[in-house]
């Protein structure tokens, strides 16, 4: 019978292979490019989860649907508290 290891393990989230940023860049560039507030339709998006406020023009919906919506918000905050610091 072998033992179960009673210790706690530590989960560590990989770096993401695909830049949230550059991601968020080229939605808001998609968004802009179609006539769209990018800024009302991330926010709505973030809020609902519905990727119909995303245009799939550029293939902007599936670029960021690649990304969890926790992943997005996590980086936007992180970007605006670096900006106010």
């Amino acid at each position: 019978m072998s033992e179960v290891s009673q210790e706690t393990m530590m989960f560590k989230r990989q770096p993401d292979k695909l830049d949230v940023a550059e991601t968020i860049k080229e939605v808001y560039a998609a968004l802009e490019a179609k006539g769209y507030n990018p800024v009302d339709q991330l926010a709505g998006y973030l809020l609902s989860g519905d990727p119909t406020y995303i245009t799939s023009y550029d293939n902007a919906r599936t670029k960021l649907r690649r990304h969890e919506r926790y992943e997005l918000i996590e980086a936007l905050v992180i970007s605006y508290l670096k900006q106010i610091k």
